[in-house]
């Protein structure tokens, strides 16, 4: 039998205000500020070991905007956010979750407590104190600030492993047989960690040019000055108030205001959002001029020619910080507009000259994550067709959009109505599958705490969890008695486990197409929820196409431990983002 292959040693860096540290077998020694890249990049050809960081922005972020290519890691806070839950990572979060503190009692640092943010904590003086931990045995709150000499830095390293090794023997514990599964979570949560900092250091290319007449379309020319965007203002909502003589002061963006702005024309409605108005868009053409007023607003007031002064560089690159876990279900997230950006402005995201972008979009990624998540052979064979919902639909005898709105219904929660009586169809086809999804929404109703197929905690309170798009229409209704507060909890549960799993396999998808275009000289540039977005040049176009493909099959196949669950992606070269099919 063959032996198998030798795990990389772990090696510990540690990154303080004046120099590195790094421990692990065989290595002890400090490095200068301005030699960390090279030392990385040195010790990883050499002895290619997987580095315990306490986090990715703490440690590696001058490595990655040096352009270093950083391979294995092991992040303490992305391991920590898997094993304990949430959004909190702090070193003295993950140093309490290693040995079983109470980590409402972790002292925050004060960039923590302004920013929520793990990998700035430089800005709190360390002062004389040499105790690395506090008398309630917290660690110090400034502790890598405290780090200003070699023995300090070194004590941290050393802390690092012991967590580190604390981490696997919980991941032991959590998953028994399927250890090795969740440990391979923390691999690719941790590669996702690093690719969030080559996100922020590359960017997103802009045709800004592109952007400036994209702007103006909705939200007029750049004003000269405050008056003139005034009056450019006026205009905007005049497009609107026209169709109701005699409410012309009506204040568009206040909801009350134009609910009663509604209700003068004949349309009554509960509230004024996008989904409760879409169905009235003919009924009056105020709706329909209300409705495309709010897309203009949008780019006007967030998307505007001040967003595009303050976010894209001179090298006409937009750029917004990374978090690779939202707190919730885990799934990456961006800011200043990367994640938002509204659809009319997307003809302004254009490749470089000589480039072109390979986007790839995971197609049913969320039924064919349940199908592994439950292990329901069934619903396994209906992901070896290309359209998930054609072979559902025959062994439902059913139409394919009944089938579809029974599968949406099942995961989202939708008991009443046509989609009610579709996943009672659906519960007798598939009862491994649904019973699984029953079993999370239980747990949700009683609070106990749900996990993903990678291990993610995900905690339910003791309240409904927020919406997270308030223009989403939601199956709960408004029902606020402990019954409907029931009810939310154990949608958000059915939900998360399959939503928060679908993050861990599309990370794991990126991190894999991360090594595998950058042979070809390609980059990602976006991941938008189950979309990736590389940009490469023009002549390795094809290569990336096809890494990009492979790349999803042999990360589901390590990610699912399974051939038997199809995963399947809509890939195309384009030039401009606007130029992928929707």
């Amino acid at each position: 039998m063959a032996d198998k292959p030798s795990r990389p040693p772990l090696v510990a860096l540690v990154v303080g205000p004046q120099r590195a540290y790094a421990v692990g077998p065989g290595v002890d020694e400090a490095w200068a500020p301005g030699d960390v890249a090279a030392r990385f990049t040195e010790m990883s050809a050499t002895r290619g070991p997987r580095w315990v960081i306490w986090s990715a922005g703490a440690t590696l972020r001058g490595v990655v905007d040096a352009g270093v290519d950083v391979t294995r890691t092991w992040d303490l806070a992305e391991a920590h956010r898997l094993l304990h839950g949430g959004w909190w990572a702090t070193p003295g979060h993950v140093v309490a979750g290693c040995r079983g503190l109470d980590e409402s009692a972790v002292p925050a640092p004060r960039s923590a407590r302004l920013r929520g943010f793990d990998g700035d904590l430089f800005d709190v003086a360390a002062g004389e104190d040499s105790a690395l931990f506090a008398a309630d045995g917290h660690l110090r709150a400034d502790a890598l600030a405290w780090a200003t000499d070699e023995p300090r830095l070194r004590e941290l390293a050393v802390l690092a492993l012991e967590c580190q090794v604390a981490q696997q023997e919980a991941l032991g514990r959590l998953g028994g047989t399927h250890a090795g599964r969740l440990e391979r979570t923390v691999w690719s949560e941790s590669a996702a960690a690093v690719l969030c900092l080559e996100l922020e250091r590359d960017g997103l290319p802009v045709d800004r040019a592109a952007a400036e007449d994209l702007i103006a379309a909705s939200a007029g020319e750049r004003p000269r000055d405050e008056a003139d965007a005034a009056r450019i203002r006026v205009e905007r909502d005049a497009a609107v108030l026209r169709h109701a003589p005699g409410r012309e002061r009506t204040d568009l963006r206040n909801p009350t205001q134009v609910r009663d702005l509604l209700l003068s024309v004949g349309v009554d409605v509960p509230n004024t959002r996008a989904w409760v108005l879409e169905p009235y868009r003919h009924t009056h053409p105020l709706v329909d001029a209300l409705l495309r007023w709010r897309k203009d607003e949008r780019i006007a007031t967030t998307y505007g020619y001040r967003w595009l002064d303050d976010h894209v560089g001179p090298d006409d690159r937009l750029r917004g910080s990374w978090t690779p876990c939202d707190g919730g279900a885990g799934r990456m997230t961006a800011q200043n507009g990367l994640h938002n950006l509204p659809a009319p402005l997307r003809p302004a995201i254009c490749a470089a000259p000589g480039h072109v972008f390979v986007r790839a979009d995971l197609g049913q990624i969320e039924p064919r994550v349940l199908a592994v998540v439950s292990a329901d052979r069934a619903f396994a064979e209906a992901t070896r067709a290309d359209d998930l919902y054609a072979p559902v639909a025959a062994k439902l005898g059913a139409d394919r959009p009944r089938a579809k709105v029974a599968v949406l219904a099942a995961m989202y929660g939708q008991r009443s109505g046509a989609a009610g009586e579709a996943l009672k169809d659906l519960e007798r086809a598939y009862p491994v599958a649904m019973g699984l999804l029953d079993d999370a929404y239980a747990d949700g109703v009683s609070r106990r705490p749900v996990r993903t197929w990678g291990g993610r905690l995900i905690r339910l309170g003791s309240t409904p969890p927020p919406q997270a798009d308030p223009d989403t229409p939601q199956s709960g209704g408004s029902d606020f008695s402990a019954a409907g507060a029931e009810g939310a909890r154990g949608r958000y549960a059915r939900n998360a486990i399959i939503q928060g799993s679908a993050a861990e396999l599309f990370k794991a998808w990126a991190a894999t197409v991360r090594h595998a275009v950058r042979p070809l000289g390609g980059q990602i540039v976006l991941c938008l929820h189950d979309e990736l977005l590389v940009h490469v040049p023009e002549q390795h176009a094809t290569a990336a196409a096809a890494a990009v493909e492979h790349s999803l099959t042999s990360a589901a196949r390590t990610w699912a431990g399974t051939d038997e669950v199809r995963f399947v992606a809509d890939t195309s070269v384009v030039r401009r983002w606007s130029e992928a099919k929707p």
